[in-house]
């Protein structure tokens, strides 16, 4: 299946492209297999493999055969992998950065983003976004919220504007504000709903 060029970074060829690259590029210690890259990403095992060895065969990772899984990382000894990660960072990262920084909450259910971010992400023409919007479900200490949303901008170097809703108001949205976010593209980049509940993550 073929996607579109992606609206956040449209020199790329798809978004299938930019979710790899960005899942690669921005975990560099970390070594994933096809069929990891498949399960995280929703992405078909071929349009994996193809996109895998297209990156390869420019020097951008590195592919290691151990047992019968091949072990794939991004080359950090090459020149183009620094500056490609900025790119893809300031682009597609926002999700996997606030999920990364996001992460430390407690009593959390969701984190969403939401807004120019999350509409160029899902293909909605339009200029840039100048920063990020998130909106916190649930009732996470603000302090830590606030150092999550500055860490987050530190990587990102943009405004990271991390907003807070109950369970409740969006679980039955009633607020405008929360009205407006589920009836415009958003992308939920963590889901503690499994854990709250008591049930398997």
């Amino acid at each position: 299946m073929r996607s579109d060029a992606p609206r956040l970074l449209p020199i790329l060829r798809s978004r299938h492209q930019a979710d790899l690259l960005t899942m690669l590029l921005l975990h560099p210690e970390n070594r994933y297999t096809v069929a990891d890259l498949v399960r995280r990403l929703s992405i078909p095992q071929a349009t994996v493999s193809k996109e895998v060895q297209r990156l390869a065969e420019a020097g951008i990772v590195t592919t290691e055969v151990v047992g019968r899984s091949r072990l794939i990382q991004p080359d950090t000894r090459s020149r183009l992998v620094p500056p490609l990660t900025e790119l893809i960072t300031l682009t597609y990262g926002p999700h996997v950065v606030v999920a990364d920084e996001f992460a430390v909450l407690q009593n959390v259910e969701l984190v969403v983003i939401f807004g120019s971010w999350a509409a160029r992400y899902h293909g909605q023409r339009g200029l840039p976004p100048n920063d990020i919007d998130v909106l916190v479900v649930g009732a996470p200490d603000r302090i830590a919220m606030y150092d999550a949303a500055q860490r987050a901008e530190a990587r990102l170097g943009r405004p990271v504007n991390p907003t807070v809703c109950a369970p409740e108001q969006w679980a039955r949205p009633t607020e405008p504000f929360i009205q407006e976010i589920v009836s415009r593209p958003y992308e939920i980049v963590l889901d503690h709903r499994a854990e709250v509940d008591g049930s398997p993550a």
